[in-house]
This record gives C-alpha cells, structure tokens and sequence, in this order.
C-alpha cells in the first residue's frame, strides 16, 4: 500500500488487481471506458475505492463471464437497468442465437443427408432461407394476403392449423420442406392459383367475403373429419355446406348450374397448389385447411359428373 493509500480507504490498480484476480490491463480498460470510477494520486497513479472498487469489479467480472454487453453492465452500474432486467435480456439475446445455430447445423445435415441428384437442389433452397422465423412471417404475410379481409379471430385460427412453425431442431425432412415452402412463395403464380382455389373467381364479386371464408372454414373442418378417418370424396353434408356458403356470399342458390360455374376455372388441381399444401401437411403431420379444400373439390367434381 502506498503513501497516498495508507490512511484514504483506497487502493492501487495493483492491489484491486490482486484482490479481484482481474488482470491490470483490463481494470484499465474499464476505466477508460467509464464501467470503473478511479482517482489520480499526485503522481498520477490511478487509485480506487476500497469501500466500493471491489465489489463493483467483482460484478463486471462474473456478468462479462455471462456474456453481458458492457453497455448493458453500465446501466446495471448506473442503476438505469436491473441486474435481473440485463440477464434477461442477455438470456433473449442467447436463444435467438443459437435459435440460429440450431437451424444452421438443421440445414447442413439437411444437405448432407440428401442424395446426390437432390443435393444441388436442397443446397440451392437452404442457402436462400437463413431464418426461419422471417420464412414464418413470410408465409403468414402471403395468407394474410389471400385471405383478407378474414375476421381476426379466424385469421389466427388458420395460422395456428396451417401454417407450420418448426421446432428449434427439427427432422431433416422437416427443414427440407419449409426450405420449399419459402421458395414456392417466391413464385408469383401461387398467389393466383391459391387465391382461386379459396375465392372460385374473382372475390370482387363476392357480395359477402367474410362470410364466405367462415362457411368454408366450416366445411373444411366437417371435411377434415373425413380425411382423418380414410373416407373418400363424396358429395354429402360437408359439400353441400361449401356450396351453400358460395352460394349465399354471391347471392345465388345451389344449383347444378352453380356447382358447374365453381369448378370453372378450379386451380386445386394445379402442380403448385398441391406441391405446397403436400409440404405443410409433411411439416403438420395433421390435415390441413389444403387436405380439405382437395376433398370438397374432388367431392364437388363427383356431384357434377354423377348429379343426383
């Protein structure tokens, strides 16, 4: 302890240095960037005080072994933030990251574990979706789209049922398929062809659009029930409430006229609509809103080629 110390409560950069086990060069660092308070003896060597130097040190040392930001310590410090608050933040801060990890190391084994004939192909995918979460919103953006102006409720009732969100380490198989989710929504036409698939023609026609949605939400979810128990296409209660809804948002009544006018112009059937409903259900595991929407068609196909 030197002269200027002895008798002031204070202690040099060394001593502090001994007490925390915090190198020199580094309660230097600290100082020159504001996370430590010192002082300036006559001959210009920094001291600290003993009340506080240690403990307030001692903190800085264990956060930044946690990973904590000197930004964020020095809010701790300044009381500006809590010590809980600055974890936390750092825990959030953890998870995106290896959230990103996670699906980084997903899509390697994605590539590698693909044949030689699909690698180039999955490669080219993967590399183009770098986050799974933006594909995510992506995909809802593109069905808020369709289905505007959707009521709020069974909006997210939609999303919840038909638009996948993968799991922090998913199936290879799994990744693969939302690597081709992402592509397809860059191809222009599937917005046109999905759009049709839901509307039956131009949704300007439409009279009523918000209860059009909600009968069909209705009839896809009788429907649904048939897929999960293996039964084939047919017409019966579930089309006739799809007919039903059509009808009434135009206006009109269910007529073998009608039906006819539906499958004009249907795209269900098109290579890029049955490509994306086939991923998600790969991801979902469950029927979806697509699988049902498949069903009411080709039941409603049958009804016009075999009228009752």
């Amino acid at each position: 302890m030197t002269d200027d110390t002895r008798h002031t409560g204070s202690v040099s950069i060394g001593e502090l240095s001994r007490l925390t086990g915090v190198p020199v060069r580094t309660i230097r660092f600290y100082c020159d960037h504001g996370i430590l308070d010192s002082h300036r003896t006559s001959g210009g060597h920094r001291i600290f005080d003993s009340g506080t130097a240690v403990d307030r040190l001692l903190l800085v040392r264990r956060l930044r072994a946690l990973g904590v930001s000197l930004p964020a310590i020095a809010d701790v410090l300044a009381g500006t933030v809590s010590l809980a608050d600055a974890v936390a933040a750092e825990r959030r801060a953890l998870d995106t990251e290896l959230a990103a990890l996670t699906w980084r190391r997903a899509s390697l084994r994605a590539v590698e574990d693909a044949t030689s004939a699909q690698r180039a192909a999955r490669l080219e995918v993967l590399a183009a979706v770098q986050d799974r979460h933006r594909t995510h919103d992506a995909i809802v953006a593109f069905w808020r789209r369709v289905l505007a102006p959707i009521p709020p409720g069974l909006f997210d009732e939609f999303i919840a049922m038909n638009v996948p969100d993968l799991p922090h380490d998913p199936p290879v198989l799994h990744i693969a398929a939302y690597a081709e989710l992402a592509s397809l929504l860059t191809v222009p036409a599937l917005y046109t062809e999905i759009s049709r698939q839901f509307w039956r023609s131009d949704r300007t026609t439409i009279r009523h659009q918000r209860e059009l949605l909600t009968g069909v939400a209705q009839a896809c979810q009788a429907a649904g029930h048939r897929l999960l128990t293996g039964q084939p296409p047919r017409p019966g209660p579930e089309l006739d409430q799809f007919v039903d809804a059509h009808a009434a948002a135009r206006g009109t009544r269910d007529t073998p006229q009608f039906r006819q006018e539906l499958l004009s112009g249907a795209t269900d059937a098109d290579h890029r609509v049955l490509r994306y409903w086939r991923l998600t259900d790969r991801i979902t595991n469950t029927p979806t809103v697509g699988a049902a929407h498949h069903w009411l068609y080709l039941a409603l196909t049958r009804s016009v080629d075999s009228p009752s």
